[in-house]
């Protein structure tokens, strides 16, 4: 993604996030199965959707400067951090346009132990999380959307998802 466009789409979520939600839509994509995609981390290594399969996965489009987003980070930490091995995999898109050395320094100030990579266009495209931030997809064990939120995430409601994915 160049640059002009990022901060097109920064500016864009700014905005929104500072004149408040609209109504939103129902999810188009629910139901519907997740697009592929392979994702390059902060820590530098490629993240396939492929490789996840099996996986309860959570894609959480975010960016540092958004207050619900921040919120709603320590309630993924401990999630993550209790159920990675039980097969869920938690994704941050970072939205920002930021150098990646200021991101990293960000998920390293707040201990983000999951995997974080920017969110290029052709990702935002795929997935169209719409105007707000955060969104946050949750996709089953055979790759299937089951679930869009816009707006910050609790524990209980990741957990809930998860315990209902993790059965079936």
């Amino acid at each position: 993604m160049n640059r002009i466009h990022r901060l097109g789409l920064v500016f864009g979520f700014g905005v929104l996030m500072l004149f408040g939600p609209a109504p939103v839509p129902a999810a188009q994509a629910v139901g519907q199965m997740a697009p592929a995609f392979t994702v390059k981390t902060l820590a530098g290594s490629d993240l396939k959707s492929s490789e996840l399969q099996g996986r309860v996965l959570v894609l959480n489009f975010w960016a540092t400067w958004c207050p619900p987003c921040r919120e709603e980070i320590p309630d993924f930490i401990a999630f993550y951090n209790e159920s990675k091995t039980q097969g869920l995999e938690i994704i941050g898109l970072s939205v920002d346009d930021v150098p990646a050395a200021q991101l990293k320094a960000f998920v390293q100030k707040f201990k983000i132990p999951y995997p974080i990579a920017f969110a290029e266009a052709r990702l935002i495209r795929a997935f169209d999380p719409g105007p707000y931030i955060p969104t946050t997809f949750i996709i089953d064990k055979t790759g299937r959307i089951r679930h869009k939120q816009v707006g910050g995430m609790d524990r209980a409601t990741l957990k809930s998802w998860f315990e209902r994915l993790s059965k079936e």
